[in-house]
């Protein structure tokens, strides 16, 4: 699978994921480590790729989503953005209301799923 393909699907299978510099146990950068205090302060499951474990990632994924830095934060299949938008966001209560829906009815897909 080509690396845009291996992305695609992250992000399309993931209805919240985080591709950060180390983990959310353990950021190895700054920005990470805000981000995903705020993303996890939402209270959602959320995946996560750690770009330094994962270098063909960290090279192609800005091209991806058209945005140069790590981390970034994709919602739905959607870019929200990296430190400074999810921090801001989660200031003014946008984040938690986007991750709550995302959450949710990816919730709800599972359920169905199941039934």
């Amino acid at each position: 699978m080509d690396i845009m393909d291996t992305l695609r699907e992250q992000i399309e299978s993931n209805p919240i994921i985080l591709y950060m510099k180390g983990s959310p146990q353990a950021p190895q950068c700054g920005f990470s480590a805000r981000t995903v205090q705020a993303v996890m302060a939402c209270g959602q499951k959320f995946a996560f790729v750690d770009v330094l474990s994962h270098p063909e990632i960290r090279a192609n994924l800005p091209a991806y989503g058209d945005w140069p830095t790590f981390p970034q934060l994709w919602v739905e299949g959607e870019l929200v953005g990296g430190c400074d938008i999810v921090a801001e966001m989660f200031e003014n209560g946008e984040l938690q209301e986007l991750i709550k829906a995302a959450g949710e009815r990816a919730a709800s897909t599972e359920e169905a799923k199941g039934a």
